[in-house]
């Protein structure tokens, strides 16, 4: 029935004139009710249906009650903690549940301004709570309101130990008493943690950890914000297993990004700023005496697609100093030509000769050797590429030029505004693929990933910022193995293995008009050539495509959608 109507819906949408169409989509809300709308009824670009993803879940809870019960979790039950419960609502709740799963006597403390009628250890802060505990004994902190399972304290008690900090997945109980909404995490993750405040509950460290940083938050999402920024050297480990239940309210999300800014502000140099539309955090870091960025543009004849790509980057970015290097591979038609001859007049545009067959790492690696002396950032752009936000580029500098940043990609839209990219997934079809593609341009995405600036893996090389002396360091792209395909994620991995964090910056929106400027790989030359990049990929990164960080070990990678795996993939 579901289905019915909104097909219904779409076709009484497809009669509107797309004048007004334009202009409802540029409403934010609007967009996310009607997409929201399109997953429930199973009609979401192959997204499954709620009664699906109940399904799925279901499944997955199967196959972690396997995982629990294995060996590799026998030991201790009990885990020998101080519990710290944040807030009041609903206090009662995980006072029980605590009390439920633990056999012995269990030091529970509660952080809250307000007066509760329960008979517990109540302190104003979370510095007053822990002030008179031994420095090496742990901490488990959860909302009020939240629940632990019947495994969490067994599962904490025999992993992490290692680890200075771990936090683990979680889900909702309905009313009907079923587990549902999986909240399927990412290892750590800093830039997702600045945005969203994904770990906000769950966590688990040593007394000696908040005492030494003299903490101020008030969050757990502020709480484990304020140790990465104090001691970034934290080892911070991930459990993926849902083993807590969230009651989170938006209070509680509200207070968590506020909390975030705060100690952003005191922490860093950024200037963050809250989107109350989308419900994340933005920041702006600090861009010292603006350095000259070269924007790279391959190009084979395509005159308009070039004319629309470098006029909009001339009209409309905010941030001046770039040059483009328009790289012309061997064009041979005469308006194109001439186009790149008045282009060449420019005095912010070179067009230079890369004669010969395509091989996309070794125009782009041309492109960096002749970019001026004073460049400091390199920015590989296509020449499909067109400006939606003008501030794209200051917002991707902001990110390039800090110290431990590697690559930065940009929030790419097809011409009609669905997603072409927002991130790069390592294991989607065995290789790597897209977040969130074809999910509409103001579609939040899974857990607000889609919205969110954050780390991947990789980003694509479609518009891409780095340093220039981290291009050079990595020895550029690979233009002997990879020479169309893969050549942007095994560079992004490259970079990452230098110790620096890449970003997909969500405020960064432009067109990737990626259909009209790019064919198909179906002729057998070009087939070939693709499988043998992509067994490259798979020998030279096997370790990222088996288990991407920046993805959850729980989620699909036969669709680019996030849903939970399908039983035959855990199986398998």
């Amino acid at each position: 029935m579901k289905k019915l109507a909104m097909l219904t819906v779409k076709g009484a949408v497809g009669l509107v004139p797309k004048a007004v169409r334009n202009k409802l989509k540029s409403n934010h809300k609007l967009t996310e009710f009607y997409s929201r709308s399109l997953q429930r009824s199973g009609l979401f670009y192959g997204f499954p249906s709620e009664k699906k993803r109940m399904a799925l879940y279901r499944e997955y809870l199967k196959h972690q009650s396997k995982i629990l019960s294995s060996n590799a979790f026998s030991g201790e039950a009990n885990l020998d903690v101080t519990f710290i419960i944040l807030g009041h609502k609903s206090l009662s709740t995980s006072l029980e549940s605590l009390r439920e799963a633990s056999n012995d006597e269990i030091d529970i403390r509660v952080v809250t301004e307000k007066t509760i009628g329960v008979k517990v250890s109540q302190f104003s802060t979370l510095v007053d709570a822990v002030s008179g505990l031994d420095d090496d004994k742990f901490l488990f902190f959860l909302n009020s309101g939240d629940t632990i399972t019947h495994d969490t304290t067994r599962v904490f008690a025999n992993k992490g130990e290692e680890a200075d900090l771990i936090y683990c997945d979680t889900d909702r109980v309905d009313v009907k008493k079923r587990r549902v909404s999986p909240h399927f995490l990412p290892d750590w993750n800093p830039e997702l943690q600045y945005s969203t405040g994904y770990v906000f509950t769950g966590v688990k460290c040593k007394v000696k950890l908040v005492k030494q940083n003299t903490v101020k938050s008030q969050t757990i999402a502020g709480l484990v914000t304020e140790l990465w920024l104090k001691q970034p050297e934290l080892l911070i480990k991930h459990l993926p297993f849902t083993l807590l239940h969230r009651a989170t309210n938006k209070a509680v999300v509200d207070e968590s990004l506020e909390d975030i800014r705060e100690i952003l502000s005191d922490c860093t140099s950024a200037v963050p700023s809250f989107n109350s539309e989308l419900g994340v955090n933005h920041l702006q870091w600090p861009i010292v005496s603006e350095p000259l960025v070269s924007l790279i543009i391959p190009t084979k004849n395509a005159r308009n697609l070039v004319k629309a790509c470098i006029e909009s980057i001339l009209d409309k970015t905010t941030y001046q100093n770039y040059e483009i290097l328009l790289i012309d591979n061997g064009s041979d038609e005469k308006e194109s030509t001439d186009y790149f001859d008045e282009l060449n007049q420019h005095p912010k545009i070179k067009v230079l000769s890369y004669p010969g067959e395509f091989n996309y790492s070794a125009i782009n690696n041309f492109g960096v050797q002749h970019a001026s002396n004073k460049s400091t950032l390199i920015g590989l752009v296509n020449n499909d590429i067109e400006v939606i936000d003008p501030n794209w580029l200051t917002a991707m500098v902001g990110h390039a030029v800090r110290e431990d940043i590697g690559c930065v990609g940009a929030k790419l839209l097809y011409s009609d505004g669905r997603i072409q990219h927002a991130g790069v997934v390592m294991g989607y079809g065995g290789g790597a693929g897209h977040a969130h593609k074809y999910f509409p341009r103001y579609h939040p995405g899974y857990i607000k990933r889609l919205i969110a600036t954050q780390n991947y893996s990789a980003v694509t090389a479609a518009c891409l910022l780095v340093k220039k002396s981290l291009f050079l360091q990595v020895g550029g792209l690979n233009e002997k193995d990879l020479t169309v395909a893969f050549n942007d994620v095994d560079f992004c991995l490259k970079v990452k293995e230098t110790g620096a964090r890449n970003v997909y910056c969500a405020e960064a929106e432009l067109y990737h008009h990626e259909s009209v400027s790019r064919g198909t790989d179906h002729a057998p030359e070009k087939a070939a050539r693709f499988n043998r990049e992509l067994q490259y990929l798979k020998t030279r990164w096997g370790n990222y495509i088996d288990h991407d960080p920046a993805y959850s070990p729980n989620l699909t990678l036969m669709r680019e959608n996030f849903s939970v795996k399908t039983k035959e993939e855990f199986s398998s």
